[in-house]
């Protein structure tokens, strides 16, 4: 799914549309792309779902596109649900977006936390230095949280980064691995492969499930990553093992 650069009108002649996924959750669908305003206008529906309170609804999952709404029919019947759905969706018509909370997030660029940096480079026609700014100089906007738990899946990778995924993916990457693949950034949370390439890695650990909120993002916010030195990575890796956030809110 292309990612356009800034916001659209939503195709209301479409969307939004209502899916049945088996009996106990909806899928509500608001475009077929990565944009920044579909993903709005999912997130302005989880925080209105939020807001009201129904007796029945048991998860909310938010997506790029669409948001899942686990329910319990005997307590929320799928009619009910998919009217009450569509008056909160026209009720948020023409509310500005909540703002969401912008992380400064410490990255190790290169060396031993990035393999694939140099690589990167080479492929891009740029110098590693290059890449690591354009990286840490953008604003990226997290669509939503998951694949991995607490996983943030970041629009907004500046286009002289775009790059294809690796022809062979890696077993293996530490969790914590800041990657990019294709039009995307992400940060692993957990041990996994991948097919993206490992620009550095962060000390900051969003998933922890001992947290009080075992996720530290949350789809809305907005992530800006900060070069950091190898000696302030062992630091600050310190500080996260012994329960600090180390990513800061920025006022």
């Amino acid at each position: 799914m292309p990612e356009r650069d800034n916001p659209v009108s939503l195709p209301t002649e479409i969307y939004p549309r209502f899916l049945p996924v088996g009996d106990t959750a909806l899928t509500v669908e608001f475009g077929d792309s990565i944009d920044p305003a579909i993903n709005a206008a999912v997130i302005a529906l989880d925080i209105a779902l939020a807001a009201a309170e129904l007796p029945g609804i048991v998860e909310t999952v938010p997506t790029y596109r669409s948001l899942l709404i686990c329910y319990e029919p005997v307590e929320l019947p799928y009619q009910a649900l998919v009217d009450t759905v569509r008056e909160l969706i026209g009720g948020n018509s023409g509310r500005p977006r909540r703002p969401g909370r912008v992380w400064s997030v410490p990255v190790a660029y290169g060396d031993a936390y990035g393999d694939d940096l140099e690589a990167v480079a080479d492929t891009l026609h740029l110098t590693p230095e290059q890449v690591i700014a354009a990286h840490s100089g953008s604003e990226y906007l997290v669509y939503l949280v998951g694949f991995n738990p607490g996983a943030p899946n970041l629009g907004g990778l500046p286009e002289r980064l775009h790059i294809p995924r690796r022809e062979i993916p890696r077993p293996m990457v530490p969790a914590g691995s800041v990657a990019i693949g294709g039009m995307q950034t992400g940060i692993t949370t957990i041990a996994i492969p991948t097919g993206w390439h490992i620009l550095g890695r962060t000390p900051v650990r969003p998933f922890v499930v001992s947290r009080r909120e075992p996720f530290l993002f949350q789809a809305g916010d907005r992530i800006r990553f900060r070069p950091i030195s190898a000696t302030d990575f062992d630091r600050l890796a310190a500080d996260a093992a012994a329960g600090e956030p180390v990513a800061s809110l920025v006022a």
